[in-house]
């Protein structure tokens, strides 16, 4: 068996990515994404990138670091809300956005890692979303016809790795990152851990490692908070008997009071 573990982010992009690529990278807002591996995309210099990807990062942190240098000519993603520079290139025509629904980007992936060109949804129908692609009728139903993705590389963050790149995800980082391994014609996936062979049970493998291709530790990645919120502990029982009594309340036709916000070492 090949040796798929990589001694460096840098040594796992060597000779895979290139410019004008298209390029998944997996996560969650900031949860999940392949934080090495970006840093590594950007110290290559690699430019004109289109980036699938469920989000953008936030400025200077994640894709939003490639943004800054200019790498990305495209970004391919369901939600662009927590990046300035984002909007400022797109508003200034600097960079194109192919804005897609969540739940069909995430298909488009799990799709093309499938095998299959394409699929009909009824979200978007009605839309922008819709525009120039086909329509088609299903039990008198309107759907719209979404051709799947399958990326030059895809850029992955898994929990734990196995030396043959057998993997398990961790909470919220499963969420795009299967998908986007399993789609990329070259899979590199960065891990917190890298255990032998026969250590990861069966039923605790998320994805086989027939998908990955090349693996790199970083066992302390930074996961940085994306947005951070605060509130003031809550009473559990004297919170439930409140509820009870407003939902009585509400049921006998008496007006309830706004609840009075607690501040107490907020």
């Amino acid at each position: 068996m090949a040796n798929k573990i990589y001694p460096s982010a840098d040594a796992a992009l060597k000779g895979v990515v290139a410019d004008g690529q298209t390029l998944a990278v997996g996560g969650f807002g900031l949860c999940g994404i392949p934080e090495a591996l970006i840093d590594a995309l950007h110290d290559s210099g690699v430019k004109n990138l289109t980036c699938i990807s469920n989000n953008a990062g936030v400025d200077g942190f994640g894709l939003g670091k490639l943004l800054g240098t200019r790498q990305i000519k495209k970004m391919i993603a369901s939600y662009v809300g927590e990046n300035k520079e984002f909007e400022r290139q797109y508003l200034a025509g600097e960079l194109e956005l192919e804005f897609t629904p969540q739940g069909t980007l995430a298909e488009k992936l799990r799709a093309g890692g499938a095998g299959i060109p394409a699929f009909f949804t009824k979200t978007g129908v009605g839309t922008q979303v819709a525009e120039g692609k086909e329509l088609r009728e299903f039990d008198g139903e309107t759907y719209v016809m979404e051709r799947s993705l399958v990326p030059d590389v895809a850029l992955v963050k898994a929990d734990v790795a196995d030396k043959s790149g057998n993997l398990r995800f961790r909470l919220t980082a499963r969420n795009f990152n299967p998908a986007a391994a399993m789609a990329g014609k070259i899979c590199i996936v960065e891990v917190e851990k890298i255990v032998e062979i026969g250590e990861l049970a069966p039923d605790d493998i998320h994805l086989p490692g027939i998908y990955v291709h090349r693996i790199v530790l970083n066992a302390t990645p930074e996961k940085r908070i994306e947005k951070r919120t605060v509130s003031a502990s809550v009473d559990a029982a004297a919170a439930k008997v409140e509820a009870q009594a407003a939902i009585a309340q509400a049921a006998a036709g008496v007006e309830v009071p706004a609840p009075v916000k607690n501040t107490k070492g907020a």
